[in-house]
């Protein structure tokens, strides 16, 4: 059977073959991970369908375009292989060739292989594939490694897609919006007394871990909802406003930022929402998370502080018109009732477009966010 490029996602055409996790001519059985696909948006992994052996047509670094053949699974080779008798026919098979691979070099895979003469038999009679499976496997491809130039001193590497798109969205973001940030800081003390209280209970109850993220989200989607155009979109002449709450959570992974959408976040729960995120951590680290999950989104929250940063401009991440921008807890001295005391503060920073809000929106809903988790108990405790 072929193996193709599978239809990806809206408005994807094509793929870069990343890597092969099984070399051409092994035997693979079914649901083995064969080879992983990468776009501007998400790594695939193509996983077998049946047993068989394979045949790979395209090496890895080539692009390839949804459809196209990548490799051949030859169903049944392997319990040919097995059930063949031991006799070699009489005279020299060539092998057939596998497919030409794109930008790359052939491998062993394409070279001819004569088979040892021995006495005449009902070997002579195998199937073609039977006799394809007896070739020896070849090595993996190794993936090319960065060019060198003569002295040694730089390195270059062509981009990957998800790196390319990254850097056109942040160039188009900057190009196609009036972007300005505004800043605050909020108190967290009572919040992290709270997690403290009743974290035992709630990872009991619910199997999740209560972190700061499903708080800022809750703060996050009551501001929305008191200042509306914060969550609304720029559409040529027109204000799409959106009611619904599709809250993106920037996450870093190994290859690039990507930002996976809790949908409908107003209707979940502390614990749905923990969920949620553990899910999208996994599923990035493990290459299953889809295309429609990244899709969409009114409102970005992105947390720089897990990383030490103490204050950052975030970017917006277009048609989106803001995005939250969180920030280390520091202990830090602040006033309270006239005196000088020390509080766990963080920075938060609240990008806008501002074609369509003005500073009073983009300060009061920053405002907003702020008192919700400086006081979580008021607005926010529904465990």
């Amino acid at each position: 059977m072929e193996l193709k490029v599978p239809e990806i996602g809206e408005s994807i055409f094509e793929a870069l073959l990343a890597k092969w996790h099984q070399s051409d001519g092994a035997s693979v059985s079914r649901d083995d991970l064969l080879c992983e696909l990468e776009t501007d948006k998400i790594i695939l992994e193509l996983h077998a369908e049946t047993d068989g052996v394979l045949e790979i047509a395209v090496q890895e670094g080539a692009t390839v375009k949804v459809g196209e053949v990548i490799a051949n699974l030859q169903e049944g080779a392997e319990q040919a292989e097995r059930s063949a008798p031991q006799a070699q026919p009489a005279v020299s098979t060539v092998v057939e060739q596998a497919p030409a691979a794109l930008a790359a070099e052939p491998n062993e895979a394409g070279k001819s292989v004569t088979v040892p003469t021995a006495e005449p038999s009902a070997a002579a009679s195998q199937p073609q594939s039977a006799v394809a499976a007896t070739k020896p496997p070849s090595k993996p491809v190794p993936e090319e490694p960065p060019v060198k130039e003569q002295d040694g001193r730089i390195t270059r590497q062509p981009l990957t897609p998800i790196r390319r798109r990254i850097a056109e969205r942040l160039v188009a973001a900057r190009q196609q919006t009036a972007t300005l940030t505004t800043f605050s800081e909020a108190d967290l003390g009572r919040l992290q007394a709270l997690r403290a209280k009743h974290q035992e209970g709630f990872r009991q109850r619910h199997g999740v871990k209560l972190g700061l993220m499903s708080f800022f989200v809750k703060a996050v989607v009551e501001a929305l909802r008191e200042y509306p155009l914060v969550n609304a979109r720029l559409e040529e002449d027109a204000i799409v406003w959106q009611h619904f709450y599709d809250i993106g959570i920037a996450v870093s992974a190994e290859k690039g930022l990507v930002v996976p959408v809790l949908r409908d976040a107003d209707r979940l729960h502390f614990a749905e929402i923990e969920q949620a995120i553990v899910d999208f951590s996994d599923k990035i680290q493990n290459n299953r998370l889809s295309v429609a999950e990244l899709q969409g989104g009114t409102f970005t929250i992105s947390n720089g502080g897990v990383f030490g940063s103490l204050l950052s401009t975030p970017l917006l991440n277009p048609p989106q018109c803001a995005v939250l921008g969180m920030h280390a807890i520091q202990q830090r001295p602040v006033v309270r009732d006239g005196e000088i005391v020390i509080r766990p503060m963080m920075y938060l920073a609240l990008s806008y477009d501002h074609r369509l809000i003005d500073g009073r929106e983009a300060v009061g809903f920053l405002k907003r966010v702020c008192a919700y988790v400086e006081e979580p108990e008021e607005m926010l405790l529904e465990f």
